[in-house]
């Protein structure tokens, strides 16, 4: 338990007379501190009301259009379908002894149940931990003890993966379950009318997706109701919403909703914009292609690795794309080639980039040409900072706040950022500061216009397509290996994945080791986006006189000649 019609394209507005940042001083300290916020003004946030409650506001208007679209099926749930099986749910969930601060871990790829569960424990009061269906059952094992979860909602495929946890857990099946697991039929059919009726606060727990912040291992993400709707409502609330969503749009559901990114932008944006959401169960071009042309999608949030198999795929060139008036690209930075290449394909979107970390909420700066009244963004801008939000750049050896243009850490301060991290106080204070500001580790800088770019990572975490890859986790693993006496991982850049993870190893002495033998003992123990797809063998990992190892020399020896190494 955790206490804790479609419009015609609008002209860009023309770019207004830039504001300088604000100049704090507080306490009369002789420090100014540079403060950056939206160009749009900020808005009235509805605090009060529970998540389930902000999403489905404005149901009655939109209770017979399209809610979610199966793509594999072609099943349509409308918006009252959706509300009402969410309430079966929470039913059902109650009944099953779900009540406020219970954990319930969603293990699913993107389908109607993944929507009907998360907002059923919403109404419920609890708290859902989302969970990649590839993840290796040590990997679950870890999230399940951690988060305590007391139900996994799964598909047959995986339940071998929870043979541990079997007799003590309740695991349900979206499809036919196995012995020992119940179909998920057991809870979309509680009564309706028997929905609990819970006191929900602000501050009250409902999302616990894990990331490994800044560095280190994986960390339980406390999410409250409050952060998630501030999140969605600074991206498509108030009149001049900086993602304009509207009850006629199809949006493209492709990148999985256990990812924030997925679930907060796409899931929870759309819901209360009453928008269809097209839920594609996996990433396969042919098929992408297919259902943008059939379902006429017209918002299409993807990341790097789908836009460079548009970009670059023959088969697009056999499909209509034009329905399509947003691409959001996320996750991970995006170049400004592949960004290009994209336009010739897509020429009538309006392209751009958001910035977003788990334990921002998850959206700290997004393109404001997406906005109903739309300003233009420069390439590779990852547009300006969320309203109802301030931002701040600092120096990271001496903590001074920058002006535009000056490189250093970003820091993020408002009501979508996370309560904290589950049961770890210390790493929570490391990331939230006394004064609110929650430590990114990006490196970037704000330009005059007001527009956020990254330039590099203070933080260890390598981004493969997206996904998160904790350095240190795979150190952990390979240290372990008889034959391997230190170790050290770095991302390595790669056009189609943005980075992989690869290792520089010493081998103990005496033993004989190979670079497969080394991949082979990670990939039997990790989701495939953590194999390793490069060893070198070194005579020593350089360290600090503090014992910290130091990434850049590595990061530095992959871009040395091929005998360096």
């Amino acid at each position: 338990m955790i206490q804790v019609e479609d419009k015609p394209s609008v002209p860009l507005m023309p770019m207004p007379t830039p504001t300088p940042p604000s100049l704090i001083n507080d306490n009369n300290s002789p420090v100014k501190e540079y403060l950056y916020r939206s160009k749009l003004p900020d808005i009235d946030i509805p605090y009060h009301l529970p998540l389930h409650t902000y999403c489905f506001e404005n149901v009655e208007q939109v209770k017979e259009k399209p809610c979610l679209i199966e793509g594999s099926s072609g099943k349509i749930y409308t918006y009252g379908d959706v509300e009402l099986i969410s309430r079966k749910a929470a039913s059902g969930l109650s009944k099953m002894g779900i009540g406020k601060g219970d954990v319930v871990m969603l293990l699913l790829h993107n389908c109607p149940e993944f929507a009907f569960v998360f907002l059923g424990t919403s109404i419920s009061g609890g708290v859902v931990t989302t969970a990649n269906p590839f993840y290796t059952p040590a990997d679950i094992s870890k999230q399940l003890r951690a988060s305590n979860a007391r139900i996994v909602v799964t598909h047959a495929a995986y339940v071998e993966k929870l043979t541990d946890f079997l007799p003590h857990l309740k695991v349900l099946t979206v499809d036919n379950p196995p012995e020992g697991c119940s179909h998920i039929s057991e809870l979309l059919q509680g009564d309706e009318e028997k929905c609990p009726a819970v006191e929900i606060h602000p501050d009250d727990a409902v999302a616990l997706p894990y990331s490994s912040g800044t560095t280190g291992l994986p960390k339980g993400v406390i999410l409250t109701h409050k952060s998630l709707l501030s999140s969605v409502a600074q991206q498509v609330d108030g009149l001049n919403p900086n993602l304009y969503l509207h009850s006629e749009d199809v949006v493209l559901c492709v990148l999985p909703l256990f990812h924030i990114y997925s679930l907060n932008s796409v899931l929870l944006c759309s819901l209360r914009a009453g928008a269809a959401i097209l839920l594609m169960h996996k990433f396969e071009i042919a098929t992408l292609l297919h259902l943008i042309h059939t379902y006429k999608v017209t918002v299409a949030a993807v990341v790097p690795p789908i836009v460079l198999a548009i970009a670059k795929n023959p088969m697009i060139d056999h499909h209509d794309l034009t329905s399509i008036r947003i691409v959001l690209s996320g996750a991970a930075p995006l170049g400004k080639e592949l960004e290009l290449a994209l336009t010739t394909r897509i020429p009538r979107a309006v392209f751009g980039q958001g910035y977003g970390m788990t334990e921002a909420g998850p959206v700290l700066s997004m393109c404001l040409g997406f906005a109903k009244e739309p300003f233009p963004t420069k390439s590779g801008s990852c547009g300006t900072v969320v309203r109802n939000a301030q931002m701040k750049i600092i120096d990271p050896e001496t903590g001074e706040s920058l002006p535009y243009n000056k490189p250093g850490e970003i820091c993020i301060r408002g009501p979508q950022i996370m309560k904290g991290y589950l049961n770890d106080p210390e790493a929570t204070a490391r990331t939230i500061d006394k004064d609110g500001w929650l430590h990114t580790g990006d490196i970037g800088y704000i330009d005059e216009g007001e527009e956020v770019f990254i330039v590099d990572r203070v933080k260890e975490l390598i981004k493969y397509k997206g996904f998160q890859v904790p350095p240190a986790e795979l150190e952990s693993i390979l240290i372990t290996h008889p034959s391997i006496a230190d170790a050290a991982v770095v991302p390595q850049k790669n056009e189609a994945a943005g980075e992989v993870p690869v290792a520089f190893v010493v081998r103990s002495n005496g033993f004989d080791l190979t670079e497969d033998e080394i991949k082979q003992f990670v990939a039997k123990q990790v989701v495939f986006y953590k194999r390793l797809h490069k060893v070198y063998f070194v005579h020593a990992i350089p360290k600090s006189p503090a014992g910290k190892i130091l990434r850049k020399d590595l990061r530095a020896k992959l871009e040395a000649p091929v005998e360096d190494k």
